[in-house]
C-alpha cells in the first residue's frame, strides 16, 4: 500500500529503491558465473536480500523503479577484470553512504532499521563466505610487484642519469627486467615447492606476471619519448610507480578489507627511497668513471 511521503523523502527513497534493484541484478549476475556452490549460494542470498529491500521501498513509493543500466554494465565489466570480491566490496562501499542516510530517516520509516541491520550484518557475513582463487595469490603478486618496483625503480634511476639516453635506458631496463622476472618466478616456484605447496607453479606464474607487467609500465615512458628527454621520462616513470602502488594497494585494501593509507605509504616510501639512492649512485659513478654519453 502506498504511504504518504514528502517530495524530498520520496526522492531519496526512489534512489534507495533503484540502488537495491541494481544491486540485486548485479549479485544475480555474479552468482550465475560461480563454479563454487558456496559462493553461488552466498551471492544469491544477497541478491534476495537486495530485492527484499526494493519491495519494502516500493510500499512507500508505490511504483516500480528501473535499475541503473550504467552501473550494471560498469560493475559487470569490473568483475571480469578485477574479480568478483573486489567488485562487490567496492559496490558495498557505496552503500555505506546509503546507511548514513537510512539512519537519518529511520524515525519516519521504521523498516529502515531492518534494512540497516541487513546491510551491516547479514550481507557482510555472506561476503566473508566468498572464496575467490586469485586472492589466494595476493602474497605472490605482492612479491612480484614490490620486487619489481624496488629493483627496477632503483636500476632505472641509476641508468637514467648515468646513460642520459632514453633508448639505452629502455634497452638496459628491458634486459634486466625480463631476466629478473624469470629469476623471481623460478625462485618463488622453488620456495613454494620446498614449503610443500601443491600450486607452486600457479603461485610463481602470478609472481612473474606481476613483475613483468610492472616492468613494462615502468619502461614505457622511455620507449615513447625522444632520447634527449630522459629527465622527463624519469619523472613520468616515478609518477607511474606511485600510480601502480596506489592502485594495487587500493585493490588489496578493498578486496581484503585492509587499511589503505599505511600500506600505500610504506611501499611508496621504500620504492622512492631506493630510487633516490640509486640516482645518487648513478651520478657519482658517472662522475668518477668520467663517462659522458
Amino acid at each position: 500500500m502506498e504511504k504518504p511521503l514528502s517530495p524530498a523523502l520520496k526522492k531519496r527513497i526512489v534512489r534507495f529503491q533503484r540502488d537495491e534493484i541494481t544491486g540485486s541484478i548485479l549479485y544475480e549476475y555474479i552468482a550465475g558465473r560461480q563454479k563454487n556452490a558456496v559462493n553461488k549460494e552466498a551471492f544469491l542470498k544477497i541478491a534476495d536480500a537486495e530485492r527484499n529491500h526494493y519491495e519494502i521501498w516500493k510500499t512507500y513509493t508505490g511504483q516500480d523503479i528501473r535499475p541503473s543500466r550504467v552501473k550494471i554494465i560498469f560493475f559487470k565489466f569490473m568483475s571480469r577484470i578485477l574479480g568478483d570480491t573486489f567488485t562487490i566490496k567496492f559496490f558495498e562501499q557505496g552503500e555505506d553512504f546509503g546507511i548514513k542516510e537510512l539512519r537519518e530517516i529511520e524515525k519516519e520509516i521504521p523498516e529502515a532499521i531492518a534494512i540497516i541491520n541487513d546491510e551491516e550484518e547479514h550481507e557482510s557475513q555472506l561476503l566473508s563466505m566468498v572464496d575467490e582463487e586469485r586472492l589466494h595469490y595476493v602474497g605472490s603478486m605482492v612479491l612480484g610487484l614490490n620486487d619489481a618496483l624496488v629493483e627496477l625503480t632503483g636500476t632505472i634511476a641509476g641508468l637514467t642519469f648515468a646513460l642520459a639516453n632514453t633508448r639505452l635506458v629502455a634497452l638496459s631496463a628491458i634486459i634486466t627486467g625480463v631476466s629478473a622476472t624469470l629469476s623471481m618466478a623460478a625462485s618463488n616456484y622453488l620456495a613454494q615447492r620446498a614449503d610443500g605447496n601443491a600450486k607452486a607453479f600457479k603461485s610463481s606464474l602470478y609472481t612473474g606476471m606481476a613483475y613483468l607487467i610492472t616492468v613494462a609500465l615502468m619502461v614505457l615512458p622511455y620507449l615513447l619519448l625522444p632520447n634527449s628527454l630522459y629527465v622527463a621520462a624519469f619523472a613520468i616513470m616515478l609518477a607511474v610507480v606511485v600510480l601502480i602502488i596506489l592502485l594495487f594497494n587500493y585493490y588489496i585494501s578493498v578486496a581484503q578489507t585492509l587499511p589503505f593509507l599505511k600500506r600505500f605509504a610504506e611501499m611508496a616510501v621504500i620504492s622512492l627511497s631506493v630510487a633516490a639512492i640509486s640516482f645518487l649512485i648513478g651520478l657519482i659513478a658517472k662522475r668518477l668513471l668520467g663517462i659522458d654519453l
